[in-house]
């Protein structure tokens, strides 16, 4: 499939089947994350693929704890594809996934946020490439702000001067993979 077709086929998943993606499809797709843009070409984005299920599930929950409603400026995502943002019942803020990559970058560094969604960016067109379905996840800095999370970040040799910016779930779509949105007239402007 072209780049440009990739695009416009790829899309946030949140239902998976409970079926693990493989070890060598993670490696590529984190490979991916690896060579995307970054300021200075300073390559400071890490990036922890996690495959096993329980644990996937436990950074899920930390993921949506400290979710905050207020801060929201829409209220709904999809039918199809529901959000924590659309049901507020949901408790495991990446949606059953068997596996995720968690992206990191250095606290105070003024480009960490984009270098972690370039690096995310690069994992989701992968991920669709090899046919598994991929959802960026937020909320990556409150995740981890906890003692259970912090005692993952000691466990996995993070630097203490790193953050959690944001997830790539990862698995495959339960049900009917989502039609394309209507793009919003008005979001692009060319001046000559």
């Amino acid at each position: 499939m072209e780049l440009s077709e990739l695009m416009k086929y790829r899309r946030s998943i949140r239902k998976y089947q409970d079926r693990q993606i493989s070890r060598e499809d993670m490696a590529t797709i984190i490979e991916a994350g690896t060579y995307a843009p970054n300021a200075g070409g300073g390559q400071r984005s890490i990036i922890v693929g996690v495959r096993n299920a329980s644990l996937v599930e436990k950074i899920g929950r930390l993921n949506v704890a400290r979710f905050d409603r207020l801060r929201l400026s829409g209220s709904y995502v999809s039918a199809e594809q529901p959000s924590i943002i659309d049901d507020p019942a949901m408790k495991n803020g990446f949606y059953g996934a068997p596996a995720v990559c968690v992206v990191f970058a250095v606290k105070n560094f003024l480009y960490s946020v984009p270098d972690a969604f370039c690096c995310a960016e690069n994992m989701l067109l992968m991920a669709a490439e090899l046919g598994i379905s991929s959802c960026l996840i937020a909320r990556g800095e409150e995740t981890f702000d906890n003692e259970t999370g912090a005692a993952l970040l000691r466990e996995w040799d993070i630097p203490e001067n790193y953050i959690a910016r944001c997830f790539v779930t990862l698995g495959y779509c339960d049900g009917e993979y989502p039609q394309p949105k209507l793009r919003k007239a008005q979001r692009s402007k060319i001046i000559e």
